[in-house]
């Protein structure tokens, strides 16, 4: 091939892809079919707010497919059409098509990151979930996946992710796809990631906790392996030496040699944990008032460390932290106790400290749909309680804009939401939808009938 010919193909190639990633994140910005892309966005994202997938699908591709990425601020072609497609992923049955959905869900999420880089932690974090939890993808793509997620988003990462994280890395590890150096490096940033969030994320450091737990759990079929003593002594002993009467360094050197198999009573441990023990105690009463309801809750002692809690309550003058004590208290009262009604009036207080706040209304939802099984007489009264569910979750959303809250209430609804009321069923009893009827038992709210 002569020079001019060579030119002429390799121009060619780049104006075509150049052509190929524009189109990709093209806007309906100046396009002369704007105003057509923009209805058909406005019609589906309606018909997705009503979970009515299947009717939203035909404008969500007229939409995507004159601007993929909208109006270039807005993500929403890319997570709504993933959205649709595992809707249709879990609702079909032929293999072929589900295979088909699952590799247009991930090229969805590739477009996404493409398209909207800043959003790259955010999108593959959810793509990791959804292909591990429902796709079920080969694990090796799962942590190529996860481990962009991670390296993007930071401290800032989903606590999602840390679990499903876990899973694939022990997997690895058992199949020999992955070194034990690998398994350390990523056991140390998930562990770093959640210690940050339990710190300092006052809405969802309970999750992380959480998250973390259930990660350790996981990472303990491996830890043996991967971990000894005399690395952790190694790696962290020269840190506490070089500033021995630090606090932050010492509590995190401590922390690390006890995960990493030092026994407690080895010498330099016991000594970093005496020092640690006296000098932090009056910090953590002063700074931490609700830190021994904590304590307490862990030992299972759940009344007395409600009793604290309120204790924390009465000394206490900062709404958020009020909430999140109020909120505490809720979900022991109703997770620990099954004390419903009390648990209820609890998540209400907190939700009257901080207001716009989602997560007491998702735990109320929690308790009506625990109920559900219980209150009424027949089906018809126990899908009441359903409703009342779902409208404790619809009103999360409606009030709480953050990721995790829309992510929790529309998941839940979706999963309860199969649990409504037989339309059939009500009819032969005189009850009409649309019409205002009373839950049963403890719950005793109003709810619009509607059928599933």
């Amino acid at each position: 091939m002569n020079t001019q010919k060579f030119g002429a193909l390799l121009l060619l190639l780049i104006f075509g892809a150049s052509i190929q990633g524009f189109s990709q994140c093209e806007t309906w910005n100046g396009s002369d079919r704007q105003s057509e892309a923009e209805d058909a966005h406005v019609v589906y994202r309606g018909k997705i707010k009503e979970q009515k997938y299947n009717e939203a699908f035909p404008y969500w591709e007229k939409a995507f497919s004159i601007a993929p990425a909208a109006d270039g601020q807005r993500s929403f072609h890319f997570s709504d059409g993933v959205d649709i497609y595992m809707h249709m992923f879990q609702n079909e049955t032929d293999e072929a098509k589900k295979k088909e959905y699952a590799k247009r869900v991930v090229e969805l999420y590739d477009q996404w990151v493409n398209c909207y880089p800043k959003e790259a932690a955010y999108a593959r974090g959810r793509q990791a979930y959804n292909m591990f939890y429902t796709l079920q993808s080969d694990y090796g793509a799962i942590e190529k996946v996860l481990a962009e997620a991670v390296e993007k988003g930071g401290n800032n990462s989903e606590y999602i992710v840390m679990d499903p994280y876990a899973h694939v890395v022990v997997w690895m590890y058992k199949n020999n796809l992955m070194e034990a150096s690998r398994a350390r490096e990523i056991h140390t940033s998930l562990v770093t990631l959640a210690d940050h969030n339990i710190a300092n994320n006052k809405n969802y450091g309970s999750y992380y906790q959480q998250a973390k737990d259930a990660m350790l759990g996981t990472f303990d079929q491996i830890e043996r392996d991967i971990f000894d003593c005399t690395y952790f002594k190694n790696k962290y002993l020269p840190q506490y030496q070089a500033d021995p009467d630090n606090k932050e360094v010492y509590r995190e050197v401590y922390k690390q040699l006890v995960k990493g198999g030092c026994d407690k009573s080895d010498p330099i441990v016991y000594e970093i944990f005496l020092k640690d023990s006296i000098a932090t105690m009056e910090d953590f009463k002063a700074n931490n008032p609700g830190y021994f309801a904590n304590e307490l809750y862990k030992q299972g002692k759940f009344e007395e460390a409600i009793a604290k809690y309120e204790e924390a309550i009465s000394k206490e003058e900062d709404a958020e932290k009020l909430a999140d004590y109020h909120l505490a208290i809720a979900s022991i009262q109703f997770r620990k106790l099954n004390r419903l009604s009390a648990a209820r009036s609890s998540a209400l207080q907190a939700a009257k400290m901080r207001p716009n706040w989602g997560q007491p209304y998702l735990l109320i939802g929690d308790m009506y749909a625990q109920s559900s099984s219980s209150c009424g007489n027949n089906q018809v009264e126990k899908g009441l309680a359903v409703l009342a569910a779902l409208d404790k979750y619809a009103y999360a959303r409606s009030i709480d804009d953050t990721p995790e809250v829309q992510s929790d209430a529309s998941s839940k609804i979706a999963r309860y939401s199969s649990y409504k009321p037989d339309g059939g069923e009500a009819f032969m009893m005189g009850i009409k939808e649309g019409q205002s009827m009373t839950v049963p038992c403890w719950i005793g709210e109003s709810v619009k009938v509607r059928f599933k």
